[in-house]
């Protein structure tokens, strides 16, 4: 944020173009949630901020160093345990709330309504049974619709948000109390409203806030209940709080707790070391197996049997103990599960680009408008939705006849699923004695169930049944996600997927005679493949449905078709979550940056144009910067006047040594200057454009001369420090940019914090008088500090001087400005920075580079413009 200017013009392409055009640049179109056309690309915003992820080792914290031991660092790492722990533990408990209350509202719906179904279905009247399912979904859709108008971050899974805050973005609200309880009872009455949504993505989400809210033992939104709790003030510890976190809630979702570790590594955090790794795992565990104790215990009053391992369980994979032919999967089924896995990865990309337009039209004709909007539209999908199941259910099903198999109960469900599960969730709606509705035994039930149903049911699903059911299902989560209510995309996907893969399976046995094939593996298979085409997601996946399998043989197919599903989306668009990640401009930082963005230096991608401050600065100055600008970090420096012309005069060889240095070290001034002359020769350059006109009537000689004075006037002169000395619109390039030795960073929240403790000395004194603040002092109103703003600042004098030096990093990361592009993306994603100072040979900052600088339009752009000056 440092090399951007707070003003609006200063936000538009070039300033003298600030107050004349009518149009928007793209930039301000995304901020206002708009674009010119259809398909403009959104590009990332600047408003939003970075998080703290390096350490400032100033002269507090090493104070806290000094007094460090092994003792306390041994309490300090017992205490991260514990809270690990504790964050896994809360996880478990909340999703076991979730799933008792929408395991008890959705037997209360079905029950009533499959009541009326058969008692009104002799006398003509079901259209009553269907008023009677629209109310029960619409007012719990209504609900959780009213929730999000309350906290609007805790709509969607809260997957990409977490994403983007593992990244180093800060997404306001994402990880507060009121967004925890706005997504748990959210997700809690849209589930049980009968969307097409799950409750395993929001649990991720949730398991991240209670990770980033239970360790500070504090919250803004119950400003009274506070501890006196000194651990984990910082946004590098609150990171990998978050990071457990998410891999607990993956883990009570699924009862995956390794694919939890493996879910938080590859698809959340940025930043990962070996000890995280310990930590993430035993938090995942104790998920888990709360979950599990508490649900085990519930449900079939065996406490302490651990038989419901997560929320969503597929139940043991295994053939009929009569029929001897039958294999989970033989080395032949590879290549169906190949071309399951191209098709899969088609339908993923399909559903991915509807989804995109359909999000962009919400951008631009329902997020603007009044919230009451949002909310007649959930209730417009609720409602179609609820139509659309009602009526298959009771239409277009067939009666099927059921294996002896189910009668008795299916031996596929040994361990987690009794017979009594499949029984109850077999539908007979209309159909005669040992017959059962296949399209109201998929529709007229709950998601899982129905999973379970295709995984497991030895009796067949029609194959027209099972395409319009692939297709009507298809259609509606699709148009489902992305509405204003806390949804899932897992179960959804998996559910969608089951069907095609048993359409498969049914093609297979009936028409091409394979009758060795275990139609529940072609159904896991189809679900893998469509997940993996929309998600995007490999090494977590698989173990993810490798642990909610419990079946090791799986391990080989279900990877080869996630990895060909990914390949073959990718080839089309991004993942689901990358792409509501881009819709929302946030500036994400991919694993890499591509092969020919090493043609670009950190030169070429730095922002020269500093708002600095000086060692020793007058509380006036600082006040200023800090109200005028919105920057979050400036660098501390000196300026450098030398008096070289004298030592040149007199001795040829520091004569040559002093040229050398001048011609090869960049300095802010020639840069600038540099790229004041390429914007000049920019073919589609507005300022090209604009600047013609007004020196249209001028003489040729001029004209030149005009054009550079509006260049270098693009850039306000910096408010000097100093009172004695005031900007001049006559200074140079060199008086605007000149030499700056460096020092170190200081962070603004950091200068607020001095402001408000008074922290200053007067001129007759000494800097030793000032006042000095510990390490706690200086994060006590983490992570909110005060809005310079709103502060009250009247009792300080303004001639009074803040001597910085003892609270900035001296020691930042730098990079050189030769570094090339690659290597500083890898330093600045690996080591979490928000601020990257470069500096040249002679320790001077030249310009300073963040992650708006470091995003995949922005370097793209540069290297379009390396390319017109080649």
């Amino acid at each position: 944020m440092a090399g951007c200017r707070g003003s609006l013009c200063c936000c538009c392409r070039w300033c003298c173009c600030c107050g004349e055009r009518e149009t928007r640049t793209p930039e301000e179109l995304t901020i206002l949630g708009e674009t010119q056309e259809e398909e403009d690309e959104i590009l990332p915003r600047k408003d939003y901020e970075s998080l703290d992820y390096d350490r400032c080792i100033n002269d507090p914290y090493l104070e806290v160093l000094e007094t460090m031991d092994n003792k306390k660092g041994r309490r300090y790492e017992a205490v991260k345990w514990m809270m690990v722990f504790a964050i896994g533990v809360c996880t478990g408990l909340v999703g076991l709330f979730v799933d008792f209350f929408v395991r008890l509202f959705t037997q209360l719906k079905f029950g009533v309504v499959q009541t009326s179904v058969e008692e009104y279905s002799q006398k003509g009247y079901l259209a009553l049974s269907l008023l009677e399912l629209l109310g029960f979904n619409l007012t719990f859709v209504f609900l959780a619709s009213l929730l999000v108008l309350i906290e609007p971050v805790a709509a969607g899974s809260g997957i990409p948000e977490i994403k983007c805050y593992l990244n180093g973005v800060k997404v306001p609200g994402i990880v507060r109390l009121r967004t925890l309880l706005c997504k748990v009872f959210g997700v809690l009455f849209s589930v049980a409203g009968g969307l097409f949504v799950g409750k395993e993505g929001p649990m991720i989400h949730s398991g991240a806030v209670v990770g980033a809210g239970l360790p500070q033992f504090q919250s803004i939104s119950l400003r009274k209940i506070q501890f006196n709790f000194p651990y984990f003030r910082s946004d590098r510890d609150k990171r990998d709080f978050v990071s457990a976190g998410a891999a607990a809630g993956v883990a009570a979702a699924f009862g995956a707790p390794i694919g939890g570790t493996l879910f938080s590594l590859e698809e959340g955090s940025s930043f990962w070391n070996q000890g995280l790794t310990w930590k993430v795992l035993f938090c995942s565990m104790s998920a888990t197996f709360t979950l599990n104790f508490f649900r085990s215990g519930i449900q079939f009053g065996s406490w302490g049997s651990f038989q419901l391992p997560g929320l969503l369980n597929f139940g043991e994979f295994k053939c009929s103990d009569s029929d001897k032919k039958c294999h989970l999967w033989t080395a032949m089924d590879l290549g169906f599960f190949v071309v399951m896995g191209v098709i899969g990865g088609l339908l993923g990309a399909t559903f991915n680009c509807l989804n995109k337009r359909l999000a962009k039209y919400r951008m631009r004709n329902v997020h603007p408008k009044p919230k009451l909007v949002r909310v007649l539209e959930s209730l417009l999908v609720s409602l179609v939705t609820t139509v659309v199941v009602f009526v298959a259910s009771m239409v277009l099903g067939e009666c099927r006849q059921m294996s002896s198999s189910s009668q008795v109960g299916n031996g596929s469900f040994q361990l987690q699923v009794t017979s009594e599960d499949v029984n109850s969730s077999i539908k007979t709606f209309f159909c005669p004695n040992d017959t059962y509705n296949d399209m109201a035994t998929l529709f007229f039930n709950p998601q899982e169930s129905a999973i379970l149903q295709l995984f497991h049911q030895d009796g067949t699903f029609s194959p027209i049944t099972l395409g319009l059911f692939f297709v009507l299902y298809f259609l509606l989560a699709c148009w489902t996600y992305g509405i204003s209510v806390p949804s899932g995309l897992f179960v959804p996907s998996l559910l969608c997927g089951a069907a095609f893969g048993r359409l498969v399976a049914n093609v297979l046995k009936s028409y091409i005679g394979l009758g060795h094939i275990y139609s529940g593996t072609f159904a896991l298979i189809g679900a893998s493949a469509f997940l993996g085409g929309v998600v995007r997601m490999t090494i977590s996946l698989t173990v993810i449905l490798i642990e909610s399998t419990n079946e090791i043989t799986y391990g080989l197919p279900i990877m080869i078709t996630l990895m060909v599903a990914k390949w073959t989306g990718d080839f089309f668009n991004k993942g689901i979550y990358d792409i509501h990640v881009g819709l929302r401009g946030v500036p994400l930082l991919e694993w890499e940056t591509e092969v020919e963005m090493d043609k670009l230096r950190a030169s070429d991608i730095m922002e020269p144009n500093l708002t600095y401050v000086y060692p020793h600065t007058r509380i006036q100055s600082l006040v200023s910067i800090l109200r005028t600008t919105v920057h979050h970090a400036f660098p501390v420096v000196t300026e450098n006047r030398g008096n070289e012309k004298e030592f040149m005069k007199g001795n040829q060889l520091i004569s040559n040594n002093i040229k050398f240095k001048k011609s090869s070290i960049l300095t802010r001034a020639g840069e600038q200057r540099k790229r004041s002359q390429s914007m000049k020769s920019y073919p589609s350059s507005e300022l090209r454009n604009m600047c013609d006109e007004h020196v249209a009537s001028e003489e040729p000689s001029e004209k030149e001369d005009l054009l550079q004075q509006m260049l270098e006037r693009r850039y306000t002169p910096y408010p000097n420090l100093y009172p004695d000395q005031s900007p001049s619109e006559d200074w140079t390039m060199e008086e605007r940019f000149r030499p700056l030795t460096f020092h170190g960073l200081i962070l603004r929240s950091q200068l607020v914090t001095l402001l408000v403790r008074g922290v200053c000395y007067s001129e007759s004194q000494s800097s030793a008088s000032q006042p000095r603040l510990s390490y706690a002092e200086m994060a006590e109103d983490y992570p909110r500090y005060p809005d310079i703003h709103d502060l009250d600042l009247t009792l300080l004098n303004p001639r009074m001087i803040v001597d910085v030096t003892p609270y900035m990093n001296p020691s930042p990361f730098t990079v050189s400005p030769n570094t090339h592009v690659s290597q500083v993306f890898n330093l600045f994603r690996t080591m979490g920075l928000r601020h990257l100072p470069v500096v040249n040979a002679v320790g001077e900052i030249v310009g300073i580079i963040t992650r708006h600088n470091l995003t995949s339009e922005f370097l793209q752009a540069r290297l379009r413009q390396h390319y017109q000056t080649l």
